[in-house]
């Protein structure tokens, strides 16, 4: 990727690898540890009551003793890329210059491998600082095909982790997002109509329709995340990347009769499971 102590100047770097040259040149700025430490408090409680807005955390906060205003809730909240889970009205309404592509799988018998995939995006907190990270998951097996973790909520690392997947694991009949910036953008949908994939996209504040991606990232924070503070992005990395080898490899998983993702994916035999 980007060679900081490369001969090649930065901005041409970043155009031969297609990446926005904001990432490449962004340095994201200290936050104040108190603000940070709220940041993971708000984590923490939007994982366990997804539909809590800024007003329900905001009084959750102050019930555990943070005093906060409802501003600042909001004001992390976007930082975070998090908002509450609710069904809204015209939800059907596309954002301007933005297709938004149906909801493909309900009733949808999912019962194979690279069936459908889904994405999605979660906030990582570290000692000093946070990052983001996207994993690509195959829904029947459960099994984490590709990740990434950036410093931005640009769309080019949820890019790079499909075209990561796609050049391992073949492609999915059915690709399931939200409708995140990221997931809308013309060269995300771009690169899954060139694929000739079927691009599925939840209902607007609809967490049961991602539900398997909403429950890796409740392991993921539950069993790693939480339990440590990375002090850099390359520590990061390095222990979520061991963590999703455990996951798929060595963890067992009830829905899939205690065998693990990695069996699951490449060893299938039928099962009953359905979106």
């Amino acid at each position: 990727m980007i060679d900081r102590e490369h001969d090649l100047p930065l901005g041409r770097q970043a155009e031969l690898l297609k990446l926005s040259r904001s990432s490449v040149y962004y340095e994201p700025r200290p936050m104040p540890p108190a603000e940070l430490a709220i940041m993971r408090q708000i984590d923490e409680l939007h994982l366990n009551y997804p539909f809590a807005g800024s007003r329900m955390l905001r009084d959750l906060l102050r019930a555990d003793g943070t005093v906060i205003g409802r501003a600042l809730v909001t004001t992390l909240m976007r930082r975070m890329g998090i908002e509450a889970i609710y069904r809204r009205p015209n939800t059907s309404k596309p954002a301007a210059g933005r297709k938004i592509y149906p909801y493909l799988l309900r009733g949808l018998r999912v019962d194979r491998p690279n069936q459908v995939w889904a994405m999605d995006i979660t906030y990582i907190p570290m000692a000093r600082g946070f990052v983001y990270l996207a994993a690509v998951v195959d829904w029947f097996t459960r099994r984490v095909l590709s990740w990434r973790l950036s410093i931005t909520m640009e769309v080019e690392f949820c890019i790079e982790a499909v075209e990561e997947a796609l050049a391992k694991y073949g492609k999915p009949e059915i690709f399931n997002t939200d409708q995140g910036s990221q997931f809308t953008s013309s060269v995300f949908t771009g690169l899954l109509l060139e694929n000739r994939i079927a691009i599925s996209m939840d209902g607007r504040g609809s967490w049961r329709d991602n539900v398997f991606v909403e429950r890796l990232w409740r392991s993921v924070k539950y069993e790693e995340v939480y339990l440590r503070a990375y002090d850099s992005v390359a520590e990061a990395r390095a222990s979520l990347g061991r963590y999703l080898t455990f996951y798929n490899a060595r963890r067992p998983h009830s829905s899939l009769d205690a065998r693990t993702p990695d069996h699951a994916y490449f060893n299938h035999v039928p099962l009953l499971a359905a979106a």
